[in-house]
């Protein structure tokens, strides 16, 4: 990190043009103030709640609908055109059709909500699928209860494929949920922050913005990738 650090500096200062390239500099004493500004705190809660509040519920969905496909196989056959669209459709051809929709207010939630569920959905039916056929047999013959099966044959098998693609799915959801506010630019959000920074050329408050954004994205995952393993652990005690 120190070396990029130390290009990136370079660089600003050998192109010479602060309005092109800000220095790492000029963005940590731009941070250093940026948080003590009026309605800063106001701001990074509002997108810091929609972006979240949309991934938990593509979480939520994401692992049920999983499930259903991995017991039904029509529920899987009925699914996989809707998730093969979400994935391919580019991410601003879905804001820009949520906008007719939605308030701009919402935009956020919605759009993590939708970059989110695929990946989730698809990961967890991946490790239903991989589940040791003979292990369910086994089970199976000896009439072993659901939620036992659930617990031990299940959940362990699960569990990589869900933690990788929260890994993946956490990321996606502030980069789709930042994107959204930029279009829609709703009162309040860091999306209109950071496109009054590039209307205004405030090129240190953009940068300044975008660490704000990376910073409350890996706190997040950091967070929420522990309390999952946490609760993973508590139920194989159980």
């Amino acid at each position: 990190m120190a070396f990029w650090l130390v290009l990136w500096q370079c660089a600003s200062m050998l192109l010479a043009q602060p309005l092109l390239l800000v220095s790492p500099l000029s963005v940590l004493r731009r941070l250093a103030v940026i948080w003590l500004e009026a309605g800063f705190w106001q701001t990074l809660a509002f997108s810091f709640f929609r972006i979240v509040a949309g991934f938990l519920l593509a979480f939520v969905l994401g692992v049920l609908l999983a499930v259903l496909a991995g017991r039904l196989r029509a529920a899987e056959v009925l699914l996989r055109p809707l998730m093969a669209t979400v994935k391919s459709v580019p991410v601003a051809s879905f804001i820009i059709i949520s906008l007719i929709w939605l308030t701009a207010a919402r935009l956020s939630i919605f759009i993590s909500f939708l970059m989110v569920l695929p990946i989730i959905y698809s990961n967890v039916l991946q490790g239903i699928k991989s589940t040791d056929a003979r292990m369910l047999e086994m089970a199976q013959l000896y009439k072993v209860p659901w939620r036992r099966r659930l617990l031990y044959i299940y959940m362990p098998q699960v569990r990589p494929f869900l933690l990788s693609a929260c890994s993946v799915a956490l990321g996606i959801s502030w980069k789709s949920g930042i994107a959204a506010e930029v279009i829609g630019i709703p009162n309040g959000s860091i999306g209109e922050m950071l496109y009054e920074s590039k209307v205004y050329f405030k090129t240190a408050d953009l940068f300044a913005w975008t660490v704000v954004i990376i910073l409350a994205s890996l706190l997040f995952e950091k967070l929420f990738l522990r309390l999952l393993r946490a609760v993973f652990a508590r139920l194989e005690k159980i």
